[in-house]
């Protein structure tokens, strides 16, 4: 990327965390200010940090992923999720600046019983997805090019994914109960950074579909995950109507990644192991 700079946004969150740390590594230029001293939603304050930090690419990290909270916060989810969005849009449209960001499975109704593709068309159920859409259209009003991920499941550093969570509940309880007819991709932060940077340096642009391989229930995700962890607990599978939430979720939401694997010529693991080596870091932290 001829030694870019790259601003990234939303540095606290699993996936910002995850950038940082392969950004250091590797010795990209970058910088990744804290998410008080750059708050996206504002449009003039990030007209004046874009000015003084000068980046070339922005990868947006920031996003409001709380899903029910959505339903009784919509307009804050829309303001995290699009209208801020729009502001990065418009600045980076102004001072050239290329722009990643990254959207969400929720974006489809999972009502299709087969992999999505980025031909296929949006219609998300809650207020999150629609958010998350409404983003994405921001950005193709303003910008002709940059690069858009939708991701699912999406599993890192931090106490915010399906797996910290389940783990938390396994100390707790010893028999669980986990949706085996909610289906998607559990996709690791390590593969989603490795993938948006092989896609920089080959200058992709536009929308694809950033998840590892294969699909799984989160009844077949949480069995699996504690088989890993050689924990004792008993998983049973029940239904996503067992489990009173304030947002409706897509069923099937698993999205095919032919498009970026054929775009970049590598094959992008399955998310067994995917789980294998979050596990690794899992038990480091």
């Amino acid at each position: 990327m001829d030694n870019k700079r790259i601003l990234i946004t939303g540095s606290q969150g699993q996936l910002g965390k995850e950038f940082i740390k392969v950004l250091e590594l590797k010795g990209y230029n970058f910088v990744a200010p804290q998410e008080k001293n750059c708050d996206i939603a504002n449009f003039l304050e990030i007209g004046k940090i874009l000015t003084e930090l000068n980046p070339q690419i922005i990868i947006n990290c920031a996003a409001y992923n709380a899903v029910d909270e959505a339903e009784v916060a919509p307009k804050r989810a829309d303001l995290v999720n699009n209208k801020a969005v729009a502001n990065l849009a418009r600045v980076c449209k102004d001072k050239g600046i290329f722009l990643v960001h990254y959207s969400s499975d929720y974006v489809f109704d999972g009502k299709k019983n087969s992999l999505y593709t980025e031909e296929d068309s949006p219609n998300p159920l809650n207020a999150y997805g629609k958010s998350k859409l409404a983003g994405e259209e921001s950005i193709k009003k303003v910008l002709g090019n940059f690069l858009i991920f939708r991701l699912s499941w999406v599993i890192g550093r931090g106490r915010q994914n399906f797996l910290y969570k389940l783990k938390s509940w396994a100390a707790k309880e010893k028999v669980l109960k986990v949706s085996s007819d909610e289906i998607s991709v559990p996709t690791y932060t390590a593969d989603v950074v490795d993938i948006t940077l092989l896609s920089l340096e080959k200058r992709l642009k536009g929308i694809f579909h950033l998840t590892n391989s294969g699909y799984c229930s989160r009844y077949e995700l949480a069995a699996y995950f504690i088989r890993k962890m050689k924990l004792d607990n008993s998983i049973l599978p029940a239904s996503m109507k067992d489990f009173k939430t304030k947002a409706i979720r897509p069923q099937f939401s698993a999205m095919s990644n032919e498009k970026i694997s054929k775009a970049l010529g590598v094959a992008i693991p399955k998310w067994e192991k995917a789980i294998d080596r979050f596990i690794d870091i899992l038990e480091e932290d």
